[in-house]
């Protein structure tokens, strides 16, 4: 077994538990890609049992703080039913679930999710990419599933090293699925759609969108960035009488019709619009039209820290025009899935974008990623996706 050691001090973060090694940490020691390394601290005290990435500013990521543990097919077998167990408690609305989510799992780099009786997974990490095989047979051994589509085309492969690969990795058939959620009916391809072929994480967003649009009799509603619609199947089901639904993807507005009508819901009550949303929100000022309620799920604009600042201003504007456009009564719904901006920072944004618009409101919510992508006390690099819900003044 290859040892990797770090530099004296630089033992804190594993022994709070975080399953993260950076490059600068590590005194000695190196291993190859996805290769299962003992680390230990400068005084050769054990620490943690991780794979080796020799690519990536996060040299190790660690599987196991349990000395006598081994990594081997046994290992992923027991995160993989820790991982099922948990799910079957949540009380989830749907059969699109997240079944894996990467450390807060136990299992760094991997992303599983469930669309019936497909699986969709991404294998991010070094060590997930070593164990690929075992473990895609481990998931259809837990869920009695055939199938599983590889997306690991992610960005973050290149950090680690590795080449995308997408296709299936167990089984064939029709990449196309539909899902139900909350009595919606919702399709999505695995092969082609965003991230593992849909946005699960705002799952119990969309419902309470569709409360919040029934509790409150909001009739006029713009969803910007709307991707396939599932806010606008949301706002639709709780009463809406007009939704327009946003975004520059010609297919993403297609597939948003055709839930519209594979939901039984009037044609007539929802328009597709593909434009820019800066510029939807800049003329329908310039219109004086107004909306009672207003969602803003924009694309990732900050990935990193390092992009906060940039990403700040993107975010202020959009808040800016959309809080400007709501009727008194209104709610906006705004959210933030970047990591490089946390929840007090997107709070801030907000509260400036308001301030710019002169308009003040209540937070009746702050909301997160539903519950099927947990997020653990040791790990708050897991906390992406964050959003206000506003009722304006």
């Amino acid at each position: 077994m290859k040892v990797i050691t770090l530099r004296d001090g630089k033992e804190r973060s594993l022994l709070r538990l975080h399953p993260w090694v950076f490059q600068g940490s590590v005194g000695t020691g190196k291993a190859d890609a996805g290769e299962t390394v003992r680390v230990e601290s400068s005084d050769g005290r054990f620490l943690a049992w991780g794979a080796y990435s020799p690519s990536s500013m996060i040299r190790v990521r660690a599987w196991s703080f349990d000395e006598a543990e081994r990594i081997d097919a046994a290992f992923f077998e027991r995160r993989i039913a820790r991982a099922l167990a948990l799910r079957k408690r949540l009380p989830i609305e749907s059969d699109g679930v997240r079944l894996i989510h990467g450390e807060a799992d136990g299992l760094p780099g991997l992303i599983v999710d469930r669309y019936g009786d497909v699986l969709s997974a991404q294998f991010l990490s070094a060590g997930t990419e070593r164990w690929k095989g075992t473990i895609a047979d481990l998931l259809l051994q837990a869920t009695g599933l055939t199938r599983i589509y590889e997306r690991s085309d992610s960005g973050v492969r290149k950090l680690e090293g590795l080449e995308p690969a997408t296709g299936w990795l167990r089984g064939s058939g029709a990449t196309e699925v539909t899902i139900r959620e909350h009595g919606w009916k919702l399709t999505l391809d695995v092969a082609e759609g965003h991230k593992t072929g849909f946005y699960l994480d705002q799952r119990d967003n969309r419902k309470l969108f569709a409360d919040t649009v029934r509790h409150f009799g909001l009739q006029r509603v713009l969803n910007c960035y709307c991707y396939t619609g599932g806010f606008s199947i949301a706002a639709l089901a709780g009463g809406a009488a007009q939704v327009t639904s946003v975004d520059s993807s010609a297919p993403a507005l297609a597939r948003a019709a055709a839930h519209v009508a594979l939901n039984g819901f009037d044609p007539a009550r929802h328009e597709a619009l593909d434009a820019d949303v800066n510029q939807t929100l800049r003329d329908a000022m310039k219109a004086g039209k107004s909306y009672d309620a207003i969602v803003l799920d924009p694309p990732k604009f900050a990935p990193t820290a390092a992009h906060a600042e940039r990403a700040a201003r993107a975010y202020k504007d959009i808040n800016r025009l959309a809080l400007r456009l709501l009727a008194p009564g209104g709610m906006l719904f705004t959210f933030s899935c970047s990591g490089g901006v946390g929840p007090e920072l997107f709070h801030k944004i907000v509260a400036g974008a308001g301030m710019d618009a002169g308009v003040d409101g209540i937070i009746y919510a702050r909301v997160a990623a539903a519950p099927d992508h947990p997020q653990t006390i040791v790990f708050p690099e897991g906390e992406y996706l964050k959003g206000l819900v506003i009722l304006k003044s």
